[in-house]
């Protein structure tokens, strides 16, 4: 069978200052119709440079140095921005991995959706709102019709994904390239999306080209996987076989790196132990948003209560849109909360003045799920994470150089990249920024949404230790908000399922993911990429 795509000996550099970087070495690939080729390696590797070389959507200081990229026979590499603006979207569908700097914050999601069916010719007017419509609900938006009017900041980071699927979709592309296209999403809707992606490839003959940091996925969803480390396809061939018996030190590396449902929880200590104080009480905690146009409500959280006890890690799992985030923002005081209280170290956080408010800060920092909007795009990464400890007037301007560069030796980073910005680094390392920037003032409590879910196995991993490693010597709590719930059950004292804005099991790591009560949470479990049917 002939390739749709064929990659040959592609090469790829970044000209930063006055050299050019090579990222992308010599790869080599293809895939057939209706092939799904999984592309996976850790942060860095040159996953996403490799995709983006295809559709020619390089940063403007990369370039293709060498080799070709033919699809159906054309070599992509030279063909012209005419050409390429037209096979984008109609004939190669992309789905990103960022969806807050891919939507346009001033249209409404169903516009968005509309107009790529409008350019490429495929609908117009109303026939393309409705198409639109269907393709939310074909991605797994509630009630897509009237969502499909709502704009961008309206929906969870989850929905936004979901809506940039249905993008990808809307024209029915002979390829598509998804670039971490799950990775913002709870396992429940990621099975859905993955089922509808492998449902059209069995229709269409579309080819998926996917990126991911998750084996897990690759090995159940991808006919062949194609494994990169440093720029270069260290391994290739059939998934099962791959992942079974791996041939490639770096492979075997990353298998063994993957959180799992039977992985050995992490060194914490049990809920046997004496119970400890709590440092953060939340009591009948409810949040109503006005929803845009109709006059109605929505409640994003319904009556939700428990305790954070110092030095402890407490998880909030469940589908996107559940209300985890929207918790997450009411303990942090970015949101004013409908009724109920939140007490933190025994001073109620409703109704704190200015100072306080300050004071309160800088014992409670956020690592939020989107690396791509946290972080200042004029800052360099030294500067972003010293930030914090300037605003709260921590050392001399030396000592805050000196304390940025020994935690970016904690999370895995190099020196140098203290003088980058965050263009320049790939997803997985500006989340480990993030993290570092959180940590800088000894926080007693970090609020982390979605905080590994963009990281590689391995640098997830070597996270996860680093953050139970803090707990141990500083006694640092942790608010974890996941849908990877082989991770939750890693790093967690106790959990609380939520479903709708309320929390419908709650209990330790060991009795909810071995003795789940309710059926949601069995149905979460079931979910998991692996996991028995």
């Amino acid at each position: 069978m002939t390739p749709l795509l064929e990659i040959r000996d592609l090469s790829v550099a970044f000209r930063t200052g006055k050299q050019d970087v090579t990222v992308v070495k010599n790869v080599s690939m293809e895939i057939l119709p209706g092939q799904t080729v999984a592309v996976v390696g850790e942060s860095g590797s040159g996953k996403s440079t490799t995709a983006a070389a295809v559709n020619r959507l390089l940063p403007g200081n990369g370039r293709i140095t060498g080799g070709e990229v033919l699809f159906e026979g054309r070599d992509l590499a030279k063909a012209g921005r005419r050409e390429m603006t037209a096979i984008r979207g109609a004939s190669i569908g992309l789905v990103p991995q960022d969806p807050m700097s891919n939507l346009n914050p001033l249209m409404r999601i169903g516009d968005q959706i509309a107009e790529a069916l409008e350019v490429h010719g495929v609908a117009a007017g109303r026939a393309a709102r409705a198409r639109a419509a269907e393709l939310l609900d074909l991605a797994g938006i509630p009630d897509a019709a009237r969502r499909s009017g709502q704009y961008p900041h309206e929906f969870s980071g989850g929905m936004r994904q979901r809506a940039l699927i249905a993008m990808g979709l809307a024209c029915r592309p002979r390829l598509l390239i998804a670039d971490e296209p799950t990775s913002a999403l709870d396992v429940t809707v990621q099975r859905r999306v993955l089922d509808q992606l492998a449902e059209l490839t069995a229709e269409m003959g579309t080819a998926v080209f996917l990126i991911t940091h998750d084996l897990a996925l690759a090995a159940e969803r991808a006919d062949m996987v194609a494994v990169m480390y440093r720029g270069e396809i260290v391994e290739t061939g059939p998934a099962a076989e791959i992942l079974a018996e791996p041939g490639h030190e770096y492979t075997r590396r990353l298998l063994k790196a993957v959180p799992s449902l039977s992985s050995v929880r992490l060194p914490v200590p049990e809920a046997a132990d004496p119970p400890r104080e709590d440092l953060v009480v939340v009591e009948g905690l409810r949040k109503v948003f006005p929803i845009r146009g109709t006059g109605e409500e929505f409640t994003a959280v319904d009556g939700v209560s428990f305790g954070i006890p110092r030095g402890r890690t407490v998880s909030i799992v469940g589908e996107s849109g559940s209300g985890k985030s929207t918790t997450a923002n009411l303990l942090l005081g970015l949101d004013d909360l409908t009724s109920g209280s939140i007490r933190f170290d025994g001073t109620d956080l409703t109704g704190l003045g200015r100072r306080e408010l300050f004071a309160f800060r800088r014992r409670v920092q956020p690592v939020f799920q989107n690396p791509y909007a946290s972080l200042d795009p004029r800052y360099t990464v030294g500067k972003s994470i010293a930030e914090p400890l300037r605003v709260h007037r921590v050392g001399t301007a030396a000592e805050r150089r000196k304390a940025a560069a020994e935690l970016l030796e904690k999370v895995s980073l190099p020196a140098s990249t203290a003088e980058r910005l965050p263009h320049e680094l790939s997803g997985g390392q500006r989340q480990r920024v993030a993290i570092a920037r959180a940590l800088a003032l000894s926080p007693d409590l970090v609020v982390l949404d979605e905080a590994v879910s963009a990281l590689d196995v391995l640098v997830q991993a070597q996270i996860l230790e680093l953050l139970a490693e803090l707990q141990r010597e500083l006694g640092v709590s942790y608010l974890f908000i996941s849908h990877d719930l082989a991770v939750v059950r890693m790093i967690s004292h106790a959990v609380h399922v939520m479903r709708d804005g309320r929390i419908v099991e709650s209990g330790t790591a060991g009795e909810i993911f071995d003795h789940p009560s309710d059926d949601y949470t069995r149905e979460l479990l079931a979910a998991i990429p692996g996991a028995a049917r």
